[in-house]
């Protein structure tokens, strides 16, 4: 199904300034931390996540803007060089979430 409405930014959804929470900081940290190093190519980027969530209430879309804005700190992207994503959700125990992702290049 196609719909003809022009995709509003996330950007474009609040008004005001936003700022980081300190939860968001410390994840944003560890996570820069805990990243391999990669080399991440300047073309047309395919990005596949899976999230390991142990809720099954967790929307799959809230972790995603988060995610992709460190992955773009880390290997030196900018996310509208993403032209394909693919996201995932699975269901785990408690203590045993994660997030899994490929980075491929066109």
């Amino acid at each position: 199904m196609k719909v003809y409405i022009n995709p509003i930014s996330v950007n474009k959804c609040w008004q005001g300034r936003r700022f980081k929470t300190p939860a968001y900081k410390s994840y944003e940290t560890e996570l820069l931390h805990i990243l391999p190093n990669m080399k991440v190519g300047k073309g047309e980027l395919t990005i596949i996540i899976e999230f390991g969530f142990s809720s099954k209430l967790a929307d799959i879309d809230n972790p995603l803007k988060p995610f992709l804005d460190v992955l773009q700190k880390k290997y030196l992207f900018n996310d509208r060089d993403i032209f394909k994503l693919g996201v995932e959700k699975k269901i785990v125990s408690k203590g045993n979430e994660y997030i899994k992702f490929d980075i491929v290049e066109k």
